[in-house]
């Protein structure tokens, strides 16, 4: 951390890649300038950072980088406002802030340790349990068995297609990657996420479930996992709930007691359904 957690690291833009065929979605894989900073960084899967353009504004974005990738952190942006356009029309090469990490992230050194995982995400927001998968494979032998469900509109919405055909070819992760309708070429499963994870019907015992996608995604996948006998300890779920100042000082984001950025945005569904009525 910076020792002023509200002044920036400035960082490099190294590399730029288009993810989706709607080219709304990019990650940028960006160097932080300061070489104390590079020693410094330690994030937690599941964190967040605040990125930043100059005159422009500052937003809340997932790290998609494993801690285990040391060279770079990756950012997976989804251009929907005024900062994610201007940073999506930026080169290789310019220079953004970046504060950070923030946030709690995924228990993968204390909670999950021993545990079989299940990852489930939809859309986009594949961003942060990308940066979870990655390092629990890097940590193979820690954790149990592993599955992931992933699901987005058509192929051309997934994302990081050359790693998940890379993850397909693993005998020790078990890989569901569904569409939500039938597309020209698409020889893989059909289906929304909800549907496939009744199909799959992935196993509680001695296991965590990491959910992140879309709210409707979760409200609808929550019942198959609690038909096999999923409890709400198990299941951990990331939020986004209007983010502003990163540190729980502003008050954006709060619901009740408990300010989303500082507390979460990782909560224990159990944690989730003791807030007020917003969740």
């Amino acid at each position: 951390m910076t020792k002023n957690p509200y002044i920036p690291y400035a960082a490099r833009i190294d590399d730029i890649k288009i993810e989706t065929e709607d080219g709304n979605l990019k990650t940028f894989r960006l160097v932080l300038e300061d070489e104390l900073a590079r020693a410094v960084w330690h994030h937690i899967p599941g964190q967040f950072a605040m990125l930043s353009i100059a005159g422009k504004g500052e937003i809340p974005i997932g790290i998609a980088s494993s801690p285990t990738e040391k060279d770079a952190l990756l950012f997976t942006v989804n251009r929907a406002g005024v900062v994610t356009t201007v940073l999506h029309q930026l080169d290789k090469g310019a220079r953004i802030g970046i504060r950070g990490p923030l946030g709690n992230g995924f228990p993968v050194d204390s909670l999950l340790k021993g545990r079989n995982i299940l990852i489930i995400a939809g859309g986009f927001a594949f961003t942060t349990l990308r940066a979870t998968l990655v390092y629990l494979l890097e940590h193979r032998d820690d954790y149990g068995k592993i599955t992931v469900i992933y699901g987005a509109r058509t192929p051309g919405m997934l994302l990081y297609r050359d790693e998940l055909a890379l993850w397909a070819d693993r005998d020790d992760l078990d890989l569901y990657v569904t569409i939500d309708r039938e597309a020209p070429g698409w020889t893989g499963l059909v289906g929304f996420v909800p549907t496939i994870t009744e199909k799959v019907a992935p196993s509680p015992q001695n296991a965590a479930a990491l959910i992140c996608g879309p709210p409707i995604m979760i409200k609808f996948t929550m019942p198959p996992l609690e038909k096999i006998g999923w409890q709400d300890e198990q299941v951990y779920l990331s939020l986004e709930n209007r983010m502003k100042c990163g540190l729980g000082v502003c008050g954006h984001c709060n619901i009740g007691p408990v300010y989303v950025c500082k507390d979460g945005p990782v909560f224990t569904r159990a944690r989730v359904k003791g807030l007020p009525a917003e969740f």
